[in-house]
C-alpha cells in the first residue's frame, strides 16, 4: 500500500485566541491555491508552551504563527533564532524544520514596511524624521524596519517612559525620546507617524495625544485594525495627510510564514483583505 503523504498544519497559538483573524486569511490563501493543508487556532496557556512546542510537530504541524502573551517567551525555546527576532526580542513565526529543530523569526517589520510600500508607493522613508507613539513589542519591530529602510531620525513617546528608554538603549542615537505629555512636539517635520498602541482599538481608550502638529506631507499609518479607520487616521485624514491602514500589516506580516509552510508565496490583494475582513 503507497504512504500517503502527510497534510501540513499549522496555526497561531496565543492566549486567548478566538479573536484572531489570522485562520481566516490562512483559510482563504489555501482555497485560493488549491493547497491541500490546514490553519488551526489553539488557545496555549502561558504554562503550557514549551510542551505544546514539542508535540505539534510530532502532529504533523510545520509551523505556527504566535501571538500575545508567547511573543517573547518562544525564544527562550526555539533552537534557531534570526537576528532580527533577537534584536526585536520577539517572534511571531516558528518554523518546525525536518531536522526537529525550532526556527523563529520576526516578520512584523516587514509586514509594516510592505503595508506602506503597497498603499502609499509615494512613501519615501528618508524624506524626514520619524514619529512613533507606544515601545511595546509592535513599536520593537517597527523601529527595527524604520532603520533598516533609511531613517534617520526615530521619535519615540510612551506613556511609561522607561519603556522608551530601553528601546534607545537596544537601537541606539537615531532614538529620541520624548515624555507623554510632550508627545504632540514629536510631530513637528515628521514625515511618518505611526501609532503602535493599543488606543483607539474597539474596546480600548481613545487615542487623545493632539494632532495639531501633523503636517499634510505626512504619512500616517496605525496598527490598530478594529476599527479600520480609527480616530487617530480620521484626524491626519482631515488634515490633508496620507493614511494607511493597519489591516495591511496583518496581512503582510502573515506571507513569508505561508509561504515556509505551504511552499506558496500569497499575494496580498484586495480580495484577501476582503476576505478577512468578513470573518
Amino acid at each position: 500500500m503507497t504512504e500517503l503523504p502527510r497534510i501540513p498544519l499549522a496555526g497561531v497559538i496565543g492566549h486567548p485566541i478566538a479573536h484572531s483573524r489570522s485562520p481566516a486569511l490562512h483559510g482563504f490563501w489555501l482555497k485560493r491555491y488549491g493547497i491541500k493543508g490546514h490553519y488551526i487556532p489553539m488557545d496555549v496557556a502561558p504554562q503550557d508552551l514549551r510542551q505544546a512546542l514539542e508535540i505539534l510537530p510530532k502532529l504533523g504541524f510545520v509551523g505556527v504563527n504566535v501571538t500575545i502573551p508567547h511573543k517573547e517567551a518562544v525564544l527562550q525555546i526555539a533552537d534557531v533564532v534570526t537576528d532580527r527576532a533577537a534584536l526585536i526580542g520577539a517572534a511571531n513565526t516558528l518554523i518546525f524544520r525536518k531536522d526537529g529543530r525550532i526556527h523563529a523569526d520576526n516578520t512584523d517589520g516587514a509586514g509594516f514596511i510592505a503595508n506602506l510600500r503597497q498603499n502609499a508607493p509615494n512613501w519615501n522613508p528618508t524624506a524626514g524624521p520619524a514619529a512613533v507613539f507606544g515601545a511595546g513589542g509592535a513599536a520593537r519591530a517597527i523601529v527595527a524596519a524604520l532603520i533598516e529602510v533609511g531613517v534617520a531620525e526615530i521619535r519615540i513617546a510612551n506613556r511609561t517612559k522607561p519603556r522608551a528608554q530601553a528601546l534607545r538603549a537596544d537601537f541606539g542615537s537615531k532614538l529620541h525620546i520624548y515624555d507623554w505629555v510632550h508627545a504632540p512636539n514629536m510631530l513637528e517635520g515628521a514625515a511618518t507617524v505611526i501609532n503602535s498602541t493599543s488606543l483607539g482599538m474597539s474596546g480600548k481608550s481613545e487615542f487623545r495625544v493632539p494632532l495639531d502638529g501633523l503636517e499634510s506631507h505626512s504619512l500616517v499609518t496605525d496598527l490598530v485594525y478594529n476599527p479600520l479607520k480609527t480616530g487617530f487616521l480620521l484626524e491626519a485624514e482631515a488634515r490633508g495627510c496620507t493614511i494607511v491602514d493597519g489591516l495591511g500589516m496583518l496581512l503582510h506580516q502573515a506571507a513569508p510564514g505561508f509561504e515556509r509552510w505551504f511552499g506558496q508565496r500569497p499575494e496580498v490583494d484586495e480580495a484577501t483583505r476582503q476576505a478577512v475582513l468578513a470573518a
